[in-house]
């Protein structure tokens, strides 16, 4: 089977192209690992950026079903300390330009967009090769394969398409995150949902901290920051829940109980989630028929920038595919061109991990949250 435009990958950027393609009348086929939109949680919030998530949600005629997804009030923040004594606390008073929103809804909100064959669910790359003249074949684990005269790997981290045009891996960065949730905080964990505020809460120690965000129905998503070896994470028995929490609380000693609660509270089996990177400046020589977009393309630790660059990306591309349908090579490079420079500059100029958990926090960051109140 031969089909024109190949995304895989249906997360955030892959349906992003598939919808703006739509749009354009250009069809598209999604090839997802997942076996279904439900196959795993989605993760927490996102707050999508005027500069760049808003405007890709706009070239795929989406402003107001992605307004109508809007959490009011989550853009409110406040760090504390581990006493918890307020250093900062800045208001959601509507005015901020990057409003928050699930990622499962933002997503299912680009799925009902699209005609409902797009996304071919449960199909996982088992391998990609190069057939000539800008033509590649994707074999699936099922047996099946498809050949493609346009492949865009929209597959994240550890794309199987990315090796066609880099050599380029993901290294660690020597920070971990540790998942847990709280449900219906207000009711049933009352104390830790007024802690947490009514957005994001943030306890940072060189080398440690806590975020907690506060999301629909009062749910409140925890997110443990450590600046550990993966040696030291594989010390940890995270297949017995009761275990690994209590050993990420040990971490806390002395923190104040209303804190470590939102670790050992947690109803969800602690989730460990190496973080991993590409080099800032990761590029590749244009190679015909092929790209990348989003994670695939310029994977970086959590910095608020992810999500809202894999929405442009795959507007951009699905933008520059109708402006040239009749050169793809001219619509690729003239994307790669602007995604280079736009991925670079963005992420340079986001908060860096090794920042947050530095010598200096956590007064590095009550200025630079005091700086650039109250929009965030």
């Amino acid at each position: 089977m031969t089909t024109p435009v190949t995304i895989i990958g249906a997360g955030l950027g892959g349906l992003m192209l598939a919808r703006v393609l739509h749009v354009h009348g250009i069809p598209s086929t999604v090839y997802e690992a997942e076996a279904s939109p439900s196959a795993r949680a989605q993760g927490g919030l996102l707050d999508i950026r005027d500069y760049n998530g808003q405007p890709a949600l706009a070239a795929a005629g989406l402003t107001e079903e992605f307004r109508r997804l809007v959490l009011q009030g989550r853009q409110a923040m406040r760090l504390l300390d581990r006493h918890r004594n307020v250093l900062l606390d800045v208001p959601d008073d509507g005015t901020g330009a990057s409003p928050e929103v699930q990622r499962g809804e933002l997503r299912q909100m680009l799925l009902d967009s699209l005609p409902a064959d797009t996304v071919r669910w449960g199909h996982k790359v088992s391998g990609v090769r190069t057939l000539g003249e800008g033509r590649h074949e994707v074999a699936f684990a099922d047996g099946t394969a498809v050949v493609t005269s346009l492949l865009v790997g929209a597959d994240g981290a550890w794309s199987r398409v990315r090796p066609l045009l880099s050599d380029a891996t993901p290294e660690y960065t020597g920070i971990s995150f540790i998942e847990t949730h709280l449900f219906d905080g207000d009711t049933r964990h009352p104390t830790s949902a007024a802690t947490v505020g009514g957005g994001a809460m943030m306890v940072l120690e060189p080398g440690r901290g806590i975020l907690a965000h506060r999301e629909r129905g009062g749910n409140l998503h925890t997110w443990v920051m450590l600046a550990r070896s993966r040696e030291w994470f594989a010390a940890i028995d995270f297949a017995d829940p009761d275990v690994a929490t209590a050993r990420i609380v040990r971490e806390f000693d002395g923190w104040a109980p209303e804190l470590t609660a939102l670790i050992a509270d947690g109803e969800t089996p602690p989730v460990l989630r190496h973080i991993f990177t590409l080099p800032v400046a990761h590029r590749w020589d244009r190679t015909p028929g092929v790209t990348l977009l989003g994670d695939a393309a310029h994977l970086t630790a959590p910095n608020g920038e992810g999500a809202n660059l894999a929405l442009l990306d795959g507007a951009e591309l699905g933008q520059a595919i109708a402006a040239h349908p009749d050169d793809i090579e001219t619509a690729l490079s003239a994307y790669e061109q602007a995604m280079f420079v736009r991925s670079v500059a963005a992420n340079a100029e986001a908060s860096d991990l090794h920042d947050m958990l530095g010598e200096g926090t956590p007064h590095t960051l009550v200025d630079a949250f005091a700086g650039s109140a109250p929009g965030r």
